[in-house]
């Protein structure tokens, strides 16, 4: 079983605001300038960044009115970009205390704060009533849930029925000893990937509706090579970004996860369900 202290251990970085603060700063950005493209490198924590994103929700049939709840928000990246460019009030939910408070300062400097609402919760026990939500998604989560039945059966129960689901995490693609540490884990007692087939299974069971599935190894891939490029170019990473997050740690977690996708241990799947 995973301990959950040292799930949320690995996210801990101490004085995230601060970083974020410092490096706006050297983009030449005030608290007042700042735009949720400028935060996107940094507050959207997951393979891709904002380009998956996008093709994630270019799927889900979210209306304007629609109250959205983002399992595993981190620092509410994704839902001040569905809050700002649909329209719609999310809700944001994350067992790390200071990606929440954070979250909520970020989205009080790009004046979302109406929209978007971060809180500290357990997505296997949440508090919100039954059929809360007209629709849900989330981002690298289930690599860090261990009991995923338990998740899915309460992420439905939030739901009203017909809402969709979207999911997009890194999964277990084909045996073999990974590489540690990745971004979700310093090794592996603290990781609990699954493959698609085990997804589906415990969305089915349940009650969700599977209706597809994408690999996304060939993106990821392409992205990471886009991204070492520019930062080659560049001497070096810009001001703001993932290495914000982990700290002296990131060549080392990408250079895993890259190596373990390549191996076609792992990748990133896109899964929609509806309710």
């Amino acid at each position: 079983m995973l301990n959950i202290n040292a799930v949320t251990e690995t996210y801990l970085h101490g004085d995230l605001l601060n970083a974020i603060e410092t490096s706006i700063a050297k983009l030449g950005k005030t608290l007042d300038s700042v735009t949720i493209e400028d935060l996107a490198a940094v507050d959207e924590f997951h393979i891709g960044g904002r380009v998956a994103t996008e093709h994630l929700f270019d799927q889900l049939n979210f209306s304007e009115q629609d109250h959205i709840l983002d399992v595993g928000c981190g620092l509410g990246g994704v839902a001040r970009f569905v809050a700002n460019k649909y329209n719609n009030r999310v809700t944001g939910i994350d067992l790390t205390q200071e990606y929440i408070e954070t979250g909520n300062a970020l989205s009080s400097w790009v004046k979302l704060d109406e929209l978007v609402t971060l809180q500290h919760e357990d997505a296997l026990s949440m508090s919100f009533q039954d059929e809360s939500f007209d629709g849900a998604y989330m981002l690298h989560v289930g690599m860090n849930v261990e009991d995923k039945a338990r998740l899915f059966s309460e992420v439905n129960r939030v739901l009203r029925p017909g809402a969709f689901f979207g999911v997009y995490d890194v999964m277990r693609q084909k045996e073999g000893e990974l590489a540690f540490p990745v971004p979700w884990a310093a090794e592996n007692s603290t990781s609990a990937l699954a493959s698609p087939d085990e997804y589906k299974q415990a969305l089915t069971e349940a009650g969700f509706e599977v209706s597809k599935e994408v690999n996304r190894g060939e993106f990821a891939l392409d992205f990471f090579k886009e991204l070492r490029a520019k930062n080659e170019a560049n001497g070096g990473p810009p001001p703001l970004g993932l290495h914000t997050l982990m700290k002296e740690s990131t060549p080392a977690k990408l250079k895993n996860m890259i190596d373990n996708i390549a191996a076609e241990y792992i990748a990133p799947f896109e899964i929609i369900a509806q309710k």
